[in-house]
């Protein structure tokens, strides 16, 4: 048997009214290592069945009352994955051939070899369990298949939607470029979901959360003791990966130091974990996504063009919302249906006002932000239909403008250059996120790298002002 120590032995019932024959069977097939009980007439094999729940009945086929077979056919709709195997002296192909055709999963004939019982009783508890294994995995593709479903009628996303049906056959890597809220991540899950690797793993990073002194062991692993703090071997998300898909997200927050290293992963599909000799191969299908110009940032020195070029081997480029308004609509009812099942709630649909106002919104949150607004009005309206003041979408732009024209002003002014509002908005966000360069690159939509060179220009300038003083 394959059991392993922690799991429970399988239960064989027995059922035969041949009283010697049923003890016989199982006193060998407990010596087998199997949890075996006995019936010796079909209605008590029945009844014990329900009871016990075996993973296994061997029954003799000819029985009083009803023979193997028969009563196979009564135990089958209330004991799904039940492996059916029939005993009997009367081994002829006819017999055999209608047991297979109802079902059963097996047919040996008297007298009973027990080991070759036992290989046959293996065999088929693995083939039940692959069947079930691969319902099951059905099932989770399936739901996942229907979670990652891309919504768009307009040309645009029906040509995203065609590049990534024909990529997803493929093991080469992916770009996935577009503005924050475009859905990139959703692309990149319904490319792995079509691809043969759909039944592997699926992992994502974002590059942009994690702290530059730890993403390295994020992405490659650690051996214990490679640094302070490190108590133990880790595996990194490549090796983690391994056999399917990996999503690098924020590719463009990627620092400089680490880029030669995935540079020579994606080359010679190996890794090295932080502190190990040891070289691991590793089998993904690498799709990387940014909100940002990483042609631009090549251009800049603030990433490898080497890296761009073999990231960029399939771009795929997600038009904003505001550029396909045909879609607002279909994606609205799309998360109506979603958020309506969640909340348990009846709204059949929006009223011409609301979706006048989804029309012409011009979403500068993209599809995450109609996402938000749907979720919220199914939540708090009151009515089975959506309006438009359960969107809760006012513009807000003149507060905005307003604000601009202030700044212009300002601008404006001789005692307020350029460059001293650069520096005081530079020196006031590094306030407000606690003096962490990374979070302040973020928030003002710089690179790390081009706001280290700000600051420095900053603290030059001070010093020059306090030694010409």
């Amino acid at each position: 048997m394959t059991q392993s120590a922690a799991d429970p032995a399988p239960r064989v019932l027995i059922v035969d009214d041949d009283r010697t024959q049923a003890d016989m069977l199982r006193n060998m097939l407990e010596l087998e290592g199997f949890d075996a009980v006995v019936a010796y007439t079909p209605a008590d094999g029945i009844d014990a069945a329900r009871r016990t729940m075996p993973h296994v009945v061997v029954s003799d086929y000819n029985m009083p009352q009803m023979n193997g077979v028969e009563m196979w056919e009564r135990l089958r709709p209330i004991h799904p994955g039940l492996v059916f195997i029939v005993i009997t002296a009367f081994g002829t192909l006819e017999t055999a051939v209608d047991a297979m055709k109802r079902g059963v999963h097996d047919f040996v004939t008297k007298p009973v070899d027990v080991g070759e019982l036992v290989i046959r009783i293996n065999k088929a508890l693995r083939i039940v369990a692959l069947e079930v294994e691969n319902r099951d995995l059905k099932g989770a593709v399936e739901a996942l298949r229907r979670k990652v479903h891309v919504v768009g009628d307009s040309m645009a996303m029906q040509q995203v939607l065609e590049t990534v049906s024909q990529v997803s056959q493929s093991p080469a890597t992916v770009l996935i470029q577009g503005e924050s809220g475009t859905g990139k991540e959703l692309v990149a899950r319904a490319i792995h979901v079509q691809s043969p690797r759909h039944g592997s793993a699926y992992v994502q990073v974002n590059c942009a959360a994690i702290p530059e002194n730890l993403l390295e062991s994020e992405l490659f692993g650690h051996t214990k003791g490679a640094f302070t703090g490190a108590v133990s071997d880790r595996k990194g998300k490549f090796e983690i990966a391994n056999g399917g898909t990996l999503l690098l997200d924020e590719i463009g927050d990627l620092p400089l130091s680490l880029q030669p290293k995935l540079l020579r992963v994606l080359q010679e599909r190996t890794i090295e974990p932080l502190g190990s000799s040891t070289v691991v191969r590793v089998d993904i299908r690498l799709i990387a996504a940014t909100h940002r110009d990483l042609e631009a940032m090549v251009d800049a020195g603030e990433f490898r063009e080497d890296l761009y070029y073999r990231l960029k081997v399939i771009p795929i480029s997600l038009p904003p919302l505001r550029e396909r308004p045909d879609d607002v609509l279909p994606l609205a009812q799309h998360f109506l249906r979603i958020y309506c099942e969640e909340n348990l709630r009846r709204i059949t649909g929006f009223t011409r006002s609301a979706e006048e106002r989804l029309r012409t919104w011009p979403w500068p949150g993209n599809v995450r932000e109609l996402e938000n607004c749907v979720e919220r009005a199914v939540v708090l309206a009151s009515e089975e239909v959506i309006d438009e003041p359960d969107l809760m979408l006012t513009p807000m732009r003149r507060e905005d403008d307003a604000g601009r024209e202030a700044l212009l002003d300002a601008l404006f002014d001789s005692s307020l250059t350029l460059e001293r509002l650069e520096r005081d908005v530079i020196l006031a966000a590094l306030e407000r996120c606690g003096g962490n360069l990374s979070r302040t690159a973020r928030t003002l939509g710089l690179t790390r790298r081009a706001l280290q060179y700000r600051v420095e220009k900053i603290r030059n300038q001070a010093d020059g002002s306090e030694s010409g003083g």
